[in-house]
Parts: structure tokens; sequence; C-alpha cells
């Protein structure tokens, strides 16, 4: 059998490593215990954390024992990170929302039932902490020259790194050393912007115990370009159907650029990767082809065939004979705000598909607003019934985004 380090490496996932020839030679003999850690940030995990349940998917698909570890105790403090100013911090009753949103949503992806995975939270062991007795046990074994010169510090500090903050290494490193005692887990996974957080770690362990452990970070979703991935005009691209449709995650993968088709097909679907070289290699119009096959296996893993099914055929009718797809976002209107007509601002305001009067007037005079195939000029046009067919009508803002406006009595 393939070892499972060879096919993260295939397929592009490894970023860093602390021991290559440990770490492959360790996964391809033995069941290894390995963890990933999510702070629940927001109420839904997003693209950029995909990446990572994909690898975790890999290593369990292999024999493989993951633990999926959410930061209720860090998230009260908050990464730094990749971070120029401190993050908001957020109530207890929050973070514990937050954190059973993102292990419901992995559920998709991972086996978390009891004997194939463990789900933790750091809470369960942080928030007792005595800081005094703490800080003589593992605090002593950090350098704090050695922490400044660390990646996730650096950018905190011309504006100022808080104490508060500066915990959050030594936090992230207890977690490691809390599930090697707990668990025997030798082997902590994570973004590379994580690189300095897992090595520290892994170091804790060798101090403390005197026994071997290892760091591997993954690449960062980007562009062909260097240009983080998982971004639109509106947000994140997250998860959570509520946040963003099925349809319009689809539609995201449908449009990235041609010269990142093949690295998204390695990284975010589980096709051969002979699969993933033809379909990375098609040219002009057959490029479309492979960039379906991406929309539809991504959504399909995140919201399920039946969702996928429904915003590629939503897309093939928008593109095709310009019937309207059920799948697409869409806001009711009563009837009767239409039979004075609705000035077409204030109805782009209505779909919130702007966050000011002012950028739909810029929309508008660029070019960047089309009513049912015909684009508005006029930022004083009247929307009226007569724009409608069968109560809907479609706009599309610039070249990828549609929304749907359903009339109801």
């Amino acid at each position: 059998m393939e070892n499972v380090f060879d096919v993260l490496k295939q397929r592009g996932f490894v970023k860093q490593f602390t021991h290559e020839d440990e770490i492959r030679e360790m996964l391809g003999k033995e069941k290894v215990t390995f963890y990933i850690g999510f702070d629940p940030t927001a109420d839904s995990l997003h693209v950029g954390h995909f990446v990572q349940l994909m690898a975790m998917a890999h290593l369990q698909k292999a024999g493989h024992r993951p633990i999926f570890l959410a930061g209720g105790g860090t998230g009260m403090i908050g990464d730094p990170s990749g971070r120029t100013d401190m993050r908001q911090m957020m109530t207890p009753e929050t973070i514990q929302h937050n954190v059973n949103c993102f292990i419901e949503q992995s559920k998709r992806l991972i086996d978390l039932s009891e004997g194939n995975a463990i789900v933790e939270n750091n809470a369960n062991w942080l928030l007792d902490l005595n800081y005094v007795s703490f800080i003589r046990e593992i605090g002593r074994h950090f350098s704090v020259n050695r922490m400044l010169t660390a990646e996730c510090f650096k950018n905190r500090m011309e504006k100022g790194l808080s104490f508060f903050e500066f915990n959050y290494m030594i936090m992230q490193s207890y977690d490691f050393l809390e599930l090697f005692r707990k668990y025997g887990c030798r082997l902590q996974l994570g973004g590379d912007d994580q690189w300095s957080n897992i090595i520290a770690g892994a170091d804790l362990i060798r101090r403390v115990e005197g026994e071997s452990a290892y760091g591997m970070t993954f690449t960062l979703l980007t562009t062909s370009e260097g240009q983080k991935m998982g971004k639109t005009q509106s947000g994140a691209v997250w998860l959570d159907p509520k946040k963003t449709s099925p349809f319009e995650f689809y539609q995201y993968w449908r449009n990235v650029a041609d010269a990142d088709v093949e690295n998204c097909l390695s990284l975010l679907t589980f096709l051969p990767m002979d699969e993933v070289k033809r379909l990375g290699s098609l040219e002009g119009a057959e490029i479309n082809k492979a960039k379906e096959v991406l929309a539809f296996e991504v959504t399909k893993l995140v919201h399920g065939e039946e969702e996928a099914k429904k915003a590629e055929e939503a897309a093939k009718s928008l593109f095709g004979e310009g019937a309207l797809g059920g799948s697409v976002p869409s806001t009711e209107i009563s009837k009767g705000e239409f039979t004075d007509g609705i000035d077409v601002i204030t109805l782009l305001s209505k779909a919130e598909l702007i966050p000011s009067r002012g950028e739909g007037r810029r929309l508008i005079q660029q070019g960047g607003i089309v009513i049912n195939d015909r684009k508005i000029t006029d930022i004083n046009t009247l929307v009226t019934l007569d724009f409608f067919k069968d109560d809907t009508l479609m706009i599309k803002k610039g070249k990828k985004t549609y929304h749907q406006i359903r009339l109801i009595d």
C-alpha cells in the first residue's frame, strides 16, 4: 500500500516537516495518532480549513487516527500568526457555539465516530491551569529571545505584541504535550503559518518527556501568482451553506484561473492523480470541462451530491438556455413594491449586492449590472413589473455574481 506521506507530497500538500525520513517511516509502518487544531474564530469553517480537512481525510483513509482539536481554550486568546492587529475577543458562549459548528461541518470529510477519531477541546485542560504551576513546569522551557524570532510574531513587532498574545505559542505547545500524554499523539499538522508553533510543541515534548515528536505543515491555498484563495468581493468562501450558498460555492471553483485548476483538483478532490494531470493539461475552451469537474467534486464533498447537482444544473441553465436555476441565491420582494417601480440602486441594496449606494452608482456607470440580459447604464432606471417573467428576474453583477429576485404576494 502506498505510503500516505508520498500521497500528500505528490498532491502538493506538504510544505515543511521537522524530520522527513522519520515521519515517512512512521506513517509507513505503524498507526499514527496525529492532530490538527482549529481555533473557532467564526461560526463556520472556510476553504483555508478545507485543505487541512482533506489532508486529515487522506491520513485517516490510510489507517491513521486523527484528533480534531477544537480551540475552546486558545480561542480565548487568539492566534497572532499572520495578523497585524489583535483578534477581537469572544465570549465563552460564542466560542462554544463556533466549536459545535466546526465539528458538525467536519463530519462531511472526517469520520469522527468513536474508535475512528478523537474529538477534543483544549478548553478541557487550558481553562483550569494554575498559572504559577504552569509557568514553573512549562514556561521555563521557552526562550523569549527565540520566541521573538518566530515568524508568527514578526508581523506584530512594529505595532506591538501584547503579553496576552505572547502566551499563544506556549499554550499551543502545551496542547501537543497534553495530547502526547493522553493519547500518544506524536505528530502535529497544520497550515504553514503554524510552523513556529508546531516546532515549539515538538521541542517541548522532547524537553519535558525526553521523547521524539514531529511536525508537518501544509501549503496554504494560493493562486499561481501567490495570492491567497478563498476570498470574494463579498468576503470569505465559507463551508456553511447559509453563509456561502452551494451555488455561489460551485461558481467560485468554476471560475478559478486556468493555471490554478490542477492544483485545486490535487488538493481539494480525491480524484486519482492521473486524472488530475489529464484535466489540468487541457487547454483553451477544453479547460472549462476541468473547471466543471473541480466545481462539482468540491461542492459534492462540502455540501453533498444532491446540492452539487443542483448547483451544476443551475449554472448550466444560466450559461445555456438562460433559464433561471433554482439554486441561484435569491431575494423575495412583495409584488406591490414594484407597482410604481423601484430604482435600480435600491433594488441592488435590497438584494445585498452592494455595500453602499455609491458602490451601486459606480457599478452601473462601469457597465457592471445586467438585468435579464439588459445592461443597465442609467443610475435612475426604475425596475417595474414589466421586467419580470413568471414573477422572477435575474441580476448579474460583474462577470460571476448572479442573484434572482422573486415576487411574492
